[in-house]
C-alpha cells in the first residue's frame, strides 16, 4: 500500500502540520523558519513528504493584486524560498536593460567634471526594449543592433539684461534629461518608430549652468546586466514577504469586559483591530481575521494581554511580491523575463548534468 502525502487533508498532527507549514513569531524571534525537505522526515507517521511535480502543478498559483506602470504587487503560491529569492535576485542583477555606458565629450564647460558628468548620465533609465539588441563584445564595432546613440549640446545664455537679485533671465541653465536627442541609427527610425527611444523620465537634472558656460556630448547606450554594474538594474524594488497567519488561540467575544480582556478599552490594540479584524454579526459578535495582508507583526505585541490569545505566523509558502520598474520596461514584462533567465539556468544545469552522467557512462568498465 502506498504511503499517504504528507500534504494530505489531516495526514499530520495539527501541532506538526503548523510547523511544517508556518514560521511562529514569538515575542523575541521565529521559530520553525527552516524548511523541512527530507522525504523521509515524517516516516513514524507512515507519511511520504518527497517533492512531486503533479502537487506542485496542482498547488501552485499566482494571484495579481495590483498592477500600473511602475509597480506589480501579486502572489506566489506553492514554491520555496529559494526560488522566491532567486527571482528576487534575477529581477535585480540578471535582467537586461539598455542604459548609457560610452560618453564622448566634445565640450564641458560646466563645473561638473567630465567623469562625473558621463556617471550622471550613465544612472538616466532609458526607454528602450533591451530584447530588440543584443550586447556588444569588446572587440565589437558598434552598429544599430548593439548601440543606442544620444546627442546633448546645450549653452547656457542670457535673454534680457539682469532685472535684479533673485530674477530669473538666463535660458538653458538647467541641464535635464529631456535635452538629450536620440540619434537613430541604420534601421532604428522605422523599428522604433511607434515607441521613440527617449529617457524614461523628461524632468531628471543633470547639470546646472550659467551664461556663457555648455556642454556637447554624444552618449551610447548599451546592453547590460545589474550584476555589471547598478545603472543596468530594471527594478527600483524587488522585495518579497511571507503572508502573515493570525490565529486565535481562544474565542474572543466582543461583549467581554473583564479586565485585561479582548475588549478591555486601555489593553485592546485599537488600530490593528480595526486594520486586521471585522466583527461577525450575530448575537455573540466575534472578531474574525479579514485582512491578514495588513498584519506588520509590530502592532499585537505591544500589548501583553494579547500575547496569550492572538498566535501569530507566516505562511512558508505564500509570497507577497513588489518589483517597482525604472520604466525600461514594465513591470510585468520584468517578471517573465526573470523567469525566463531562471528557466535558462535550469537549462544550463541539466546540460551539464547529462554531460556528467554521460561521461561518467562512457569512463565505466
Amino acid at each position: 500500500m502506498a504511503m499517504r502525502h504528507v500534504s494530505d487533508p489531516n495526514a499530520l498532527p495539527a501541532h506538526l502540520e503548523l510547523q511544517r507549514t508556518q514560521l511562529s513569531l514569538g515575542a523575541d524571534a521565529p521559530t520553525h523558519t527552516a524548511t523541512v525537505e527530507y522525504a523521509g522526515a515524517y516516516a513514524a507517521h507512515d507519511l511520504d513528504n518527497s517533492f512531486s511535480l503533479a502537487r506542485f502543478r496542482r498547488d501552485f498559483r499566482v494571484a495579481l493584486h495590483h498592477l500600473d506602470e511602475e509597480l506589480i504587487v501579486f502572489d506566489l503560491v506553492g514554491i520555496d524560498c529559494a526560488i522566491a529569492n532567486a527571482f528576487r535576485r534575477i529581477l535585480l542583477a540578471e535582467v537586461p536593460t539598455m542604459a548609457i555606458e560610452k560618453v564622448f565629450i566634445l565640450n564641458n564647460t560646466s563645473m561638473l567634471q567630465d567623469e562625473v558628468l558621463a556617471h550622471r548620465l550613465g544612472l538616466l533609465p532609458i526607454r528602450a526594449d533591451p530584447r530588440k539588441f543584443h550586447s556588444r563584445a569588446p572587440d565589437e564595432d558598434a552598429n544599430e543592433e548593439n548601440v543606442i546613440s544620444f546627442r546633448l549640446k546645450v549653452e547656457c545664455s542670457r535673454q534680457k539684461p539682469d532685472t535684479g537679485k533673485g530674477s530669473n533671465d538666463m535660458v538653458n541653465d538647467r541641464v535635464t534629461s529631456a535635452m538629450l536627442q536620440w540619434i537613430p541609427q541604420g534601421d532604428q527610425q522605422d523599428r522604433f518608430s511607434a515607441q521613440p527611444i527617449r529617457p524614461v523620465h523628461d524632468d531628471i537634472l543633470i547639470a546646472k549652468l550659467r551664461p556663457g558656460q555648455e556642454i556637447e556630448l554624444e552618449a551610447w547606450c548599451e546592453k547590460g546586466i545589474g550584476k555589471t554594474h547598478a545603472k543596468w538594474s530594471p527594478v527600483c524594488t524587488a522585495s518579497y514577504r511571507l503572508l502573515p497567519a493570525i490565529t486565535f488561540a481562544s474565542t474572543p467575544r466582543a461583549h467581554e469586559k473583564a479586565a485585561g480582556g479582548w475588549a478591555d478599552d486601555e489593553a485592546a490594540p485599537r488600530r490593528p483591530t480595526a486594520r486586521l479584524f471585522d466583527l461577525a454579526e450575530g448575537e455573540r459578535p466575534t472578531p474574525l481575521v479579514t485582512r491578514p495582508r495588513g498584519c506588520s507583526m509590530c502592532l499585537v505585541r505591544p500589548y501583553p494581554n494579547w500575547a496569550d490569545k492572538v498566535k501569530l505566523g507566516k505562511i512558508r509558502d505564500h509570497f507577497i511580491f513588489s518589483v517597482e520598474t525604472t520604466g525600461a520596461l514594465p513591470p510585468e514584462v520584468l517578471f517573465q523575463e526573470a523567469v525566463k533567465v531562471l528557466m535558462q539556468k535550469a537549462s544550463d544545469i541539466a546540460s551539464l548534468l547529462k554531460d556528467v552522467a554521460a561521461g561518467q557512462a562512457t569512463a565505466a568498465p
